[in-house]
């Protein structure tokens, strides 16, 4: 993978549970990995190739794409290089937003409904919420164009339904086991031995009910933990040490497959200069 320069990150000042990147003329490509916030963006230059769990899409120039926390995506060039613009919500800051919005008291979020969204005003509202957050002048103004854009989302969500999964306890139990015990090498013997299923068995559910086989879902865990870690300014070797990595370069190589930058890079973005 060739060494990406071209990524900038910010918090918000003005709604400190938003993240901000920006991309311009980037080659990166990553591997499939979620995030516990509600992430989307818009397209500003190239085409790419856009998978979020089951469905592929082809975007380009102009497309807003969203991704609900926790699902499973990767997005990567076509052909050359592209740039775009992504907000990054906290998952719990957008319920409240999207509760208001949709003046009906619920003690969950609502998905969004589609992975890209192709209609100007969609495109217009995004663009005006990203550069309120991007001048820092005004929290009033940010959080008008948030629900601007939120109400323009939900539009069409009228009586409609997204299916949802009954979640298996057994494999809330496993999942759960991951979390706690981060630091730990797991067995998937004994996963699957605590689940009551065979080691296959195991590997197809935890997948299908979570979007990433066990090991994959706790190192997409360890990846997004150490964002929170190095953005509070623990040192990147302490980092790697408590979240159980065999060693500091291990640790930058799966930062780097999962966000294309090296940690020290990205930590640089949020320390004071």
């Amino acid at each position: 993978m060739k060494k990406d320069i071209s990524a900038s990150f910010k918090q918000s000042t003005v709604l400190p549970w938003v993240e901000l990147r920006v991309a311009s003329q980037s080659h990166a490509c990553y591997e499939a990995h979620s995030h516990d916030e509600f992430s989307f963006g818009i397209i500003n230059q190239g085409q790419a190739n856009y998978r979020n769990r089951q469905h592929s899409h082809q975007i380009g120039r102009g497309d807003v794409v969203t991704i609900n926390p926790v699902d499973v995506h990767a997005c990567n060039p076509h052909e050359g290089t592209w740039s775009y613009s992504m907000l990054f919500v906290d998952t719990l800051k957008m319920g409240d937003v999207q509760r208001d919005v949709l003046q009906r008291d619920t003690s969950d979020y609502t998905p969004f409904l589609h992975d890209v969204e192709r209609h100007p005003d969609i495109q217009r509202r995004f663009q005006a919420l990203f550069e309120a957050l991007q001048s820092d002048s005004s929290a009033l103004q940010a959080q008008v164009c948030l629900f601007d854009f939120i109400e323009a989302m939900l539009g069409k969500w009228g009586q409609e339904q997204v299916g949802r999964m009954t979640k298996q306890p057994r494999l809330m139990q496993i999942r759960e086991r991951l979390l706690d015990d981060i630091d730990h090498t797991h067995q998937l013997e004994d996963l699957a031995q605590e689940a009551g299923m065979s080691r296959y068995q195991l590997l197809r559910a935890f997948k299908s009910q979570f979007g990433l086989p066990p090991h994959a879902y706790l190192m997409d865990e360890k990846i997004k933990r150490a964002k929170v870690m190095l953005k509070s300014g623990n040192d990147i070797a302490d980092v790697a040490l408590q979240l159980g990595f065999a060693d500091q370069a291990h640790f930058q190589r799966q930062f780097k497959k999962k966000l294309a930058v090296t940690p020290k890079y990205y930590q640089s973005h949020f320390l004071p200069k």
